[in-house]
């Protein structure tokens, strides 16, 4: 049995069809409410790292809290990763972890592709 984890928000419907995805395809799945309990700096620097993206690739820019801490102005990656961590509700979602890659799970049909590599 394959074995992810999910960022998960469990009011998107973009995350709860991604955990579906998942479940459909037989994984051993671990749920991280990110939400509940905020990734600190170095998990979300790891999960840029997999991703192969910049914090700002990772950032939700349409999010109210975006705007509020004027964050479209700021070019220094580690205070943009700091602002993930305390306010994760700026993290894109769903991310998908397996095997040490990780994809953000929007569309949805990439998925299903990346749980079968």
């Amino acid at each position: 049995m394959k074995s992810v984890s999910i960022w998960h928000n469990p009011r998107c419907s973009k995350s709860r069809t991604a955990l579906k995805v998942i479940e459909e395809n037989n994984c051993e799945t671990e749920i991280i409410k990110y939400l509940e309990k905020s990734p600190d700096e170095t998990e979300i620097k790891n999960i840029l790292k997999m991703l192969a993206i910049t914090p700002r690739e990772l950032m939700r820019t349409k999010e109210a809290i975006y705007k509020e801490l004027n964050l479209k102005e700021e070019m220094n990656d580690d205070k943009l990763i700091l602002a993930m961590a305390q306010h994760p509700k700026l993290i894109e979602r769903p991310i998908i972890i397996k095997d040490g890659r990780a994809i953000i799970g929007r569309p949805t049909e990439r998925i299903a592709e990346f749980l079968n590599q």
